[in-house]
């Protein structure tokens, strides 16, 4: 069996969830300060990724983090090519059992009919090769809405859907992001008619094509249980959408089969002036409280 098939078969059927690593460069400093690092201690973009890898590394080789409990991980772009204790980060971390992720967006277009679409992709099946060779088993890209307009929805879908295929077409997995905002007012009416698109776009996708499903979670509980169970659908992971962990995971466990692929949730807590034992209890914690709400 490929690493590509032993991934695939772990992402389908093992107990865990996916932590997101892939803040990009718009929101490294936000992310840099929730860590204790303020943006005057740096100067230019090389430190301030410099500084983001050393944070995530941390994450990534602590004791906690690993293959029992976390299934994958999403990585930026930087991190997936750099290195973690002297070796690619995709290798790094598939020693440990954990597969890889990358984030391909490159940002979003202004607000229009209700949603923010990603920006073009230049040269996709390229890169998608290039990871590919580096050890790389899906992709990630996010793009929002904002509020319950179907011209909107279906436009965000269909192009997540049409990048998607490329991403198949070149061997990997895409994770289909269409986050819808936590504070809009009509969210559980936007869920109904993007739980619609994207049953439309599944049908028109042919038994050997797979995708994963990266979602808010819902208004109502179980509201995407014919997605969890559709034969085209590798996963449904839950992002935590601006979240904390306890409200994050307290939404999660009332939704049988999906996981979670948390970021903000996952983090928080963690502090550059942390000792060993501190950073590795904190975020020990916050593995355990995801994990068990990933496999109620």
């Amino acid at each position: 069996m490929s690493a590509f098939e032993q991934q695939l078969k772990r992402m389908q059927h093992d107990k865990g969830f996916i932590a997101a690593l892939d803040q990009s460069g718009g929101s490294t400093p936000k992310a840099l300060l929730g860590y204790g690092i303020q943006e005057s201690t740096y100067k230019g973009e090389d430190e301030m990724y410099g500084l983001i890898h050393a944070m995530r590394s941390r994450v990534m080789t602590d004791r906690s983090f690993n293959g029992d409990k976390i299934l994958g991980v999403i990585l930026f772009e930087k991190t997936l090519n750099a290195k973690v204790e002297g070796i690619s980060t995709t290798e790094y971390l598939w020693k440990k059992n954990i597969v890889s992720f990358l984030k391909i967006d490159k940002g979003l277009e202004p607000k229009d009919k209700g949603v923010q679409l990603m920006k073009p992709i230049p040269s996709l099946a390229g890169v998608i090769q290039d990871v590919k060779s580096k050890g790389v088993f899906g992709t990630k890209m996010r793009s929002v809405i904002f509020e319950n307009n179907t011209a909107g929805i279906s436009n965000i879908v269909k192009q997540q859907f049409d990048f998607g295929r490329v991403i198949i077409e070149n061997g990997l997995v895409p994770i289909i992001e269409p986050e819808v905002d936590i504070h809009a007012i009509d969210k559980k009416e936007i869920e109904e008619s993007l739980n619609q698109a994207i049953l439309a776009e599944l049908k028109a996708l042919s038994p050997d094509q797979k995708v994963m499903l990266k979602l808010t979670l819902p208004s109502v509980d179980n509201f995407y249980t014919e997605l969890t169970k559709h034969p085209q659908v590798v996963r449904v992971v839950a992002l935590s959408g601006g979240y904390d962990l306890e409200k994050a995971t307290k939404l999660l466990t009332s939704n049988n089969g999906i996981i979670a692929s948390f970021s903000r949730a996952l983090l928080d807590g963690l502090r550059v002036d942390q000792t060993t034992e501190e950073f590795s209890g904190v975020l020990s914690k916050a593995i355990d409280t995801i994990y068990r709400a990933s496999i109620t």
